[in-house]
């Protein structure tokens, strides 16, 4: 695959279709990122959209130049209406000429911009099967978009320092399994997570 034609279009759309699928009580359920709840994954989008949207223009600003850190209090209110535009200003960013040339910055690291628009693209595969599986939505990535997610992860080492910030360990994955299934287990996924039963609330007694 050509990284530099690479369009972050289709995984944009999954991710909208996924966050258009979520409902309120689902915010504070888990997600496969272990300790990231629905809300904060959320969180996270909006703002990984807005930083390598702006790393597609060679901004330079808190924008680009602060590390990712998401809580599930930095969700804004209007996040419904707010991430379907952050995702599509992200993927008509990386249309734009000399998005993919040079050197760029998003998260505080700076490296060249075809290997940037990688980093973008994974980021959208893999939280969007977080999400759906959070919130039991079906999600089947676009084939071009998961292909260069594989190359990605396929290509980082299973060192520490070679994934830190970026994916855990990889988990074992069969040669045959699914291509979905093998980029999860090597970004340190569980491809076979599921959301687990949420324990009942303990019953307060009523004062007398």
């Amino acid at each position: 695959m050509n990284l530099m034609t690479l369009d972050l279009a289709p995984a944009a759309d999954q991710m909208r279709q996924v966050v258009a699928g979520i409902t309120d009580e689902q915010l504070t359920a888990a997600t496969p990122c272990e300790g990231t709840d629905v809300a904060t994954m959320l969180a996270h989008v909006q703002g990984l959209s807005v930083a390598f949207r702006d790393a597609a223009r060679k901004v330079e600003g808190p924008t680009t130049s602060t590390a990712p850190q998401a809580a599930s209090k930095d969700l804004s209110p209007q996040w419904r209406e707010e991430i379907p535009v952050a995702l599509e200003e992200l993927a008509q960013a990386w249309r734009e000429p000399g998005a993919v040339d040079g050197m760029t910055t998003a998260g505080g690291v700076t490296m060249p911009a075809e290997i940037m628009l990688t980093v973008a693209d994974n980021e959208l595969v893999i939280h969007a099967w977080d999400l759906a599986k959070a919130t039991g939505q079906p999600y089947a990535a676009a084939p071009e978009n998961l292909e260069a997610s594989w190359q990605m992860v396929s290509n980082t080492p299973d060192e520490p320092e070679a994934r830190e910030g970026l994916f855990g360990p990889r988990l074992p994955i069969a040669d045959d399994a699914p291509l979905l299934d093998r980029v999860l287990a090597y970004a340190g996924r569980d491809p076979h997570w599921e959301q687990a039963e949420q324990p009942a609330q303990p019953r307060v007694p009523e004062r007398r």
